[in-house]
């Protein structure tokens, strides 16, 4: 079964993957162009997740939506395994957000495009300058239209399937604008391509997402921060397969 796969995403699941990329920054570069920039950042790339996990016919499943208030904005904070974290939250996570991202994805090629043209939150670290541009993008989304942010706090992929720590950017800025965090757990990302194996062959396995319940703030400043945090990698966590419980540190952090 396992070379009956790699056939199929040869033939079947890597061409669709392509043609849905490019067709799907064309989509939105033109959309944002002429239209509502929040629609054309969300639905183009929802479905584009959508189709290519379904291409590479991974089942998921996704529990905790009943979690979630309408028209509130939340910052979601994901652990992240692997490179099909991406599809799984922007197809099947059901809200109009935002990602918060490394400025070096902008150099993938439609990806980057598509990024920009849409209003991605691009994480520049490279200045105290462009840092603080960073946060003054996030909190103009937050405060204007129902929109939310997803942040991957550990700041980089896992290389074993365990967490490493949380970094407190995400949570400082939902401090600052006194929204809940909404704590999400990722399995079976890692098990389908680990980033040791990108641009390897997927391996079949199901996925599957965790909305848990939001973190209100309980005040304001460096405790609620903290308080927050620890609340949020305990929720993560607690919903993570048994074989990639516990914190394992991650030399890329």
């Amino acid at each position: 079964m396992k070379y009956l796969y790699r056939i199929y995403q040869l033939l079947v699941a890597v061409p669709v993957t392509v043609l849905m990329t490019i067709l799907t920054a064309i989509e939105v570069g033109l959309g944002t162009t002429f239209g509502n920039g929040h629609f054309w950042g969300y639905y183009p790339g929802r479905w584009w997740a959508r189709v290519i996990t379904r291409a590479f016919l991974l089942p998921v499943k996704v529990e905790g939506r009943e979690h979630l208030e309408p028209n509130q904005s939340y910052v979601f904070v994901a652990n992240h395994q692997g490179a099909f974290d991406i599809f799984l939250i922007y197809g099947f996570l059901g809200r109009n957000f935002k990602w918060m991202m490394k400025y070096q994805l902008n150099k993938i090629p439609f990806v980057g495009y598509a990024c920009r043209k849409s209003h991605q939150i691009m994480v520049d670290k490279r200045g105290v300058g462009k840092v603080r541009q960073t946060y003054e993008d996030a909190r103009h989304i937050l405060e204007t239209g129902n929109c939310s942010v997803v942040v991957f706090p550990e700041g980089a992929r896992s290389f074993t399937g365990h967490m490493g720590l949380f970094k407190k950017g995400a949570f400082a800025l939902a401090d600052e604008l006194q929204l809940p965090v909404v704590p999400l757990t990722i399995n079976g990302s890692f098990d389908v391509m680990p980033r040791m194996k990108d641009w390897h062959f997927a391996t079949w396995h199901p996925l599957s997402l965790t909305i848990h319940q939001p973190v209100y703030p309980i005040g304001q400043g460096t405790q609620n921060v903290q308080a927050t945090m620890s609340q949020a990698y305990d929720s993560v966590m607690s919903a993570l397969e048994p074989q990639y419980q516990g914190y394992v540190e991650n030399p890329d952090q």
